[in-house]
């Protein structure tokens, strides 16, 4: 496909990968990038800022480190613009700021008029704010539900805002049809919504064993090594995953668990993950091994056995696929899109995410199943990035469209 150049696009996302956090955002910049080699865009991640940063550094270090103001990544423009942002008020006027300095951003660095499309991600507070900026400086916009949704309309303002995002928005992408469902069931225009699955570079990832990865880590042929992805904090589940070790243990005393992930602007309880396998008496069978560049994880998911995420909430996690695409079968929590990602029973299981009894026992199941390599891989094909990036084309194609038609 040729470049369209019809479409001229800024990406609006305050998560967004950086040079002081590399792997934030992976999943916007995975998507996005791709749609880059069809339609001229650049990227805008305002960050949170306040006065009170420098001396709330002084107890956290890692506290609001900011990038430089403008990245060029992959020959792509990516400005990092700050907001004014209050800590400990829960965002709740985030929306509001961000849209304020990210106008004025624009303004100075006169790029108004080089975009004519806004695409943000997550409803707040880039959405609310991308629906703002629409309105003052005359563009289309679509916004992606990616997951924070879930929680943030527990609270009666940000609802409010994304609500107004929504309606303000051509077109609202979901990763899943939870996610569809939830702002249909808060009063959402349901014809504004539509899905488009997260997808997987499936050259990037795919069965290897280039890498010894048991032998660097002590883990021999014929143990059982389960493996999670992602940051460590608490709704990701690593601790349901370790209390359940000790019953599976039972029967395969071999077992190792493999805890890929580190901190992130959410917190790191690494700390009290490894006082709870200490005190379960599994300390010697887990394996932090902290955060790993995409072209490393490979190695990994291919050196176990059944990856495992035992979330409380997801959008639609990407590292699901990622593992059937290196041909291991997947387990995850009944939250958010885990269930049409784990769309067959020989993709994987899913279990409730409170059932704490049943962990073990699945988990002991999957492990004596005999499953398709071959089919779990041609799952993951068939959820490639390239597909995903058709249907995006054609969203924004026809949202333009049919502006220049009106």
């Amino acid at each position: 496909m040729e470049k369209l150049t019809g479409v001229k696009i800024m990406v609006l996302s305050s998560l967004f990968p950086n040079s002081a956090e590399l792997s934030a955002g992976l999943f916007v910049r995975e998507r996005m990038f791709r749609v880059a080699q069809y339609m001229p865009l650049f990227v805008v991640s305002p960050k949170p800022w306040s006065p009170l940063d420098s001396l709330i550094r002084l107890i956290k270090p890692k506290y609001r480190n900011y990038p430089r103001e403008q990245e060029t990544q992959n020959n792509i423009s990516v400005h990092f613009p700050t907001f004014f942002a209050i800590p400990l008020l829960g965002r709740r006027f985030d929306g509001f700021f961000m849209a304020k300095a990210v106008k004025k951003y624009l303004q100075k660095n006169n790029l108004t008029q080089t975009f004519s499309h806004i695409d943000a991600h997550f409803s707040y507070p880039d959405g609310y704010a991308g629906a703002k900026l629409k309105q003052t400086l005359n563009k289309t916009l679509t916004i992606t539900m990616r997951g924070t949704e879930a929680p943030h309309s527990l609270h009666h303002k940000k609802r409010a805002a994304m609500l107004f995002a929504w309606k303000s928005a051509d077109k609202v992408i979901c990763v899943s049809n939870s996610l569809r469902n939830l702002a249909i069931n808060l009063g959402a225009n349901a014809n504004k919504f539509l899905v488009v699955g997260n997808g997987v570079d499936d050259e990037k990832f795919h069965y290897s064993i280039d890498k010894d990865i048991r032998s660097e880590l002590k883990i021999t042929k014929d143990a059982k090594v389960f493996i999670t992805v992602g940051g460590l904090v608490k709704r990701k589940g690593f601790d349901k995953v370790l209390s359940a070790m000790p019953k599976v243990m039972n029967k395969h005393s071999n077992m190792h668990y493999l805890i890929v992930g580190g901190e992130t602007s959410e917190g790191n309880n690494k700390t009290e993950l490894e006082n709870l396998a200490g005190n379960l008496g599994v300390a010697d069978n887990v394996h932090f091994l902290g955060k790993l560049a995409p072209e490393e994880l490979k190695f990994y998911l291919s050196a176990a056995d059944i990856f495992v995420l035992m979330s409380s909430n997801e959008g639609w996690a990407n590292v699901i696929l990622e593992a059937m695409a290196c041909e291991i079968p997947v387990l995850a929590s009944d939250v958010g899109g885990n269930a049409e990602v784990v769309s067959a029973s020989e993709f994987g299981n899913i279990i409730g995410i409170n059932d704490d009894d049943g962990l073990p026992t699945t988990m002991c199941e999957m492990l004596e199943k005999d499953w398709s390599r071959e089919k779990l891989r041609a799952y993951a094909q068939d959820n490639c990035w390239q597909k995903r990036v058709n249907d995006l084309q054609r969203i924004f194609t026809q949202i333009q469209q049919r502006v220049t038609h009106d």
